[in-house]
């Protein structure tokens, strides 16, 4: 699901983008579906009925799109293309960002004017200006290295904020941002004349923002994100945390009054907004869900004019959505189907409860446990058991939730058990489950991650204690290899997508800073005892005792885990004679996001178990 959104004539109307992969053409299509809602005539907070959506209509899913190397704007209305405009013709910056840590599109008020975010152009004068990036120095530099934003944000390093005037056709590139500040995430303020943004320093370098966004901002020690107005355009909310420490933590919902801020700076561009206001700001509704029917994850897509939008999925049921209006005191929300999925399964799935064993006990954070998801096969085998993978996330601050997801689904069919392991340090369990993390990698997390396990034998006397495998990425190809490292009788094939394997050489390799519980600063030199630390917690040191056979999957642009952390296990493996393939996709980065790597992913992944199970 892309994006959903409301709109209101005689009846309301839901508006819906998906995302589909196209294994033919190996690529991800976007196709829309539209249904309308006519309510009850006496009861406009009651459904009455919904028409047939009709067929999915293909769409680009750009406003902003490149033709023959050319950048054109175009906007539609129910009339047709309204504007057609040549950005890269107009020559007032680079390419236009579309991804979700900078970009953003805003309309004004009066909708004659369109806010983005682009790549500022390169200057190509001899004049150069103090403090000054090296991607800004004359085009004689042009060699001297530019750095960007990391894993996923690659050639995006200087963004600048842009308005055009579709009256006029004209485009302004605000000036006097603080030379020392990336903006991104704007949006208007209300009257449309002064702009709302997020700044993020990138002095006295950048660091990769994907996944890892809690870097500095406008306080040394705060880190903010999302900027939101409500509804009335009186209060700004925003996301605040803290700097650096986990990449993904528990965050505190913040709001100002719009009045009561200050504009620091004017603008110095004709045709634009007369003041900018330096400030960030996220859109913080609560609904009353009452008597949830049987889905494991709800997730609010919108909320207009009382009537919700949500998406329900189950790990055996694929996406779909669902419209309620918000209730009164006391009353629950009658829920109304939109469209089923095109099919169910019937896998049967449980959600696991983990004690961590008392030895296993954090005592700066006691008494954390922490939760499972546990898949079957629809069909188990009459006679044997059912082989069991375990599936462990990356992040390491991150989740499974009881939601759809291929991956385990595919397992699942194939007639694998699917264990996913939320370990200590998972979101969704606290703060204090989270920084229990912060310095126990390698340790607690691998500890947790067998105790799952454990746990999923001893209550399903179904699955096979004799054919189990580990898969993961990123962290979870860490806890992969480390598992089949620390109990290597117990395992008998890993398959490990870009893992971390060495964090003493990912130190200075990685666009971001390490998470191993080494407090980070910008100018700090590892020192023997920090680099020790961090090789005692890396899956390497256990690399002679594997015996499971391991598959390596790699992204030859991963700027996140270079591909020599998992090239340095294979080497390891095939010294020692150890069973050990790696796949390698030279154009592709840490998350392995391509439909036709994905898919080749997967296929490995079952042929490998399917071998050794």
């Amino acid at each position: 699901m892309l994006n959903n959104n409301l709109t209101w004539k005689t009846s309301p109307c839901s508006h819906s983008e998906w995302s589909q992969s196209d294994l033919v053409r190996g690529s991800r299509i976007l196709y829309s579906q539209q249904w309308t809602l006519i309510t009850d005539s006496n009861d406009h907070k009651s459904i009455r009925t919904v028409l047939p959506p009709g067929p999915c209509v293909p769409v680009s899913g750009e406003v902003l799109s490149g033709l023959s190397g050319h950048q054109l704007l175009e906007i539609w209305d129910r009339h047709g293309l309204r504007k057609c405009l040549n950005l890269t013709a107009l020559n007032k910056h680079g390419r236009v960002y579309d991804d979700a840590q900078f970009g953003c599109l805003s309309w004004s008020e009066c909708e004659n004017k369109l806010l983005y975010v682009a790549e500022k152009i390169k200057n190509t004068s001899i004049e150069k200006h103090d403090g000054e990036s090296p991607c800004r120095k004359p085009q004689q530099d042009r060699s001297v290295y530019c750095e960007d934003w990391g894993e996923s944000l690659t050639n995006k390093s200087v963004p600048v904020i842009c308005v055009v005037n579709l009256q006029s056709g004209s485009i302004s590139v605000l000036q006097g941002v603080p030379h020392d500040v990336s903006p991104g995430q704007a949006l208007w303020a209300p009257s449309s004349q002064s702009v709302f943004l997020v700044g993020w320093y990138h002095e006295p370098f950048r660091l990769g923002l994907r996944f890892c966004s809690n870097q500095r901002l406008s306080g040394d020690n705060l880190s903010v994100s999302c900027p939101r107005l409500s509804p009335d355009g009186s209060t700004l909310f925003y996301l605040q945390g803290r700097v650096f420490g986990p990449h993904n933590q528990c965050l505190s919902l913040q709001q100002v009054h719009y009045l009561y801020l200050l504009v620091v700076f004017r603008l110095l561009c004709s045709g634009f907004p007369s003041s900018l206001i330096f400030f960030v700001f996220v859109v913080a509704s609560s609904a009353g869900f009452y008597d949830l029917p049987d889905y494991g994850s709800w997730k609010l897509l919108t909320v207009q004019k009382d009537l919700m939008v949500v998406c329900c999925s189950s790990p055996n049921t694929p996406p779909t959505l669902r419209v309620g209006f918000l209730p009164s005191a006391g009353e629950t929300v009658t829920w109304q189907t939109l469209q089923q999925p095109v099919m169910t399964f019937d896998f049967h799935w449980t959600v696991l409860d983990v004690t961590t064993p008392p030895e296993e006990d954090n005592t700066h954070y006691s008494g954390l446990d922490f939760g499972a998801v546990l898949v079957k096969p629809s069909r188990p085998p009459i006679e044997a058991k059912t082989p069991l993978v375990v599936f462990i996330h990356g992040g390491p601050h991150s989740q499974f939730p009881a939601e759809w997801n291929c991956t385990t689904a595919g397992l699942a069919k194939l007639g694998f058990a699917v264990l996913m392991v939320n370990y200590r340090g998972s979101t969704g369990f606290g703060q204090d489950s989270i920084l229990s993390l912060i310095g126990q990698i390698g340790s607690q997390d691998v500890k947790d991650v067998q105790t799952a396990v454990r746990t999923a034998l001893q209550r399903d006397i179904a699955l096979d204690p004799n054919r189990l495998a580990v898969i993961g990425g990123s962290h979870g190809g860490f806890l992969s290899c480390h598992l089949v490292g620390q109990y290597p009788e117990f395992y008998r094939a890993c398959a490990a997508r870009n893992p971390v394997i060495n964090a003493a050489t990912l130190l200075g390799t990685s666009d971001i800073v390490d998470c191993v519980g080494i407090q980070y600063s910008y100018d700090q030199i590892p020192t023997a005892e920090a680099l020790a630390a961090m090789l005692e917690k890396s899956p390497i040191t256990h690399a002679a005792q594997i015996k499971a056979p391991v598959l390596l999957m790699l992204g030859g642009r991963d700027r996140r885990v270079s591909p020599h952390q998992g090239l340095e296990l294979y080497k390891a493996l095939k010294s020692r004679a150890s069973p050990v393939r790696l796949l390698w996709f030279p154009e592709d980065g840490h998350s392995l996001s391509r439909v036709d790597t994905q898919a080749d992913c997967f296929l490995n992944t079952v042929l490998w178990l399917h071998q050794h199970l």
